[in-house]
């Protein structure tokens, strides 16, 4: 870790930032092993993958329920978990060897505020209710929107990180964010006080949010 990154994570993870440097310890051990990420990324574990993710927090109300889809690594949810013990997180990831791995760093790090669940985000629907769905590097909006919004039942936010794109992908997704119940959809940056390149958020409101 950079001394900018550790300024950066003091920030942004406070009294928990063991924890955190625990989770990348894992991420770039245990992680690159089993496939989760590619060995290129190391060198940048913290500024493209847990501050890129943890920084997003600063959107999230206290005490709300979030759901992550297709959380491969626990990036955004793990990050979350860590940085905000006061958010319960509902880490949603289809592939059976990413779970066990979720699990065991959750347990490593005697995380008492997320949960993961096995099986495709369609799969839940009916069982997850979450003020907030999240998901990273998962699919283009217009695709991404009918696998997290249902979660939120009928109110709640979309807080999808996206890159330059964003906007882009919004046009796109516009026909299928309506007929979802989207009533407010812009484009957020989050960390610019700590980031060197500050995190883009696709932020979808549904319902009354």
């Amino acid at each position: 870790m950079t001394a900018v990154e550790r300024a950066a994570a003091e920030q942004v993870f406070g009294e928990r930032l063991a924890l955190a440097e625990r989770y990348v310890e894992h991420l770039a051990t245990t992680g690159i092993e089993r496939g989760l990420l590619g060995p290129r990324e190391v060198p940048r574990l913290w500024s493209r993958h847990v501050l890129n993710c943890a920084v997003v927090t600063d959107l999230i109300d206290r005490e709300a329920t979030v759901a992550d889809v297709g959380s491969g690594a626990g990036l955004p949810g793990l990050t979350f978990a860590i940085a905000r013990p006061d958010v319960a997180v509902t880490l949603i990831e289809p592939l059976e060897r990413r779970c066990i791995w979720l699990n065991e760093v959750i347990e490593d790090l005697e995380l008492t505020n997320v949960r993961v669940l096995r099986g495709r985000s369609e799969q839940f629907f009916n069982e997850v209710d979450v003020d907030v769905v999240t998901a990273r590097a998962v699919s283009a909006l217009n695709k991404l929107a009918n696998l997290t919004i249902p979660l939120l039942q009928g109110r709640g936010e979309l807080l999808a990180l996206k890159g330059r794109s964003a906007a882009e992908e919004i046009e796109k997704a516009r026909k299928v964010l309506k007929k979802l119940g989207a009533k407010e959809t812009e484009v957020l940056t989050a960390g610019a006080d700590v980031l060197e390149e500050p995190t883009t958020v696709v932020r979808i409101a549904v319902g009354q949010a």
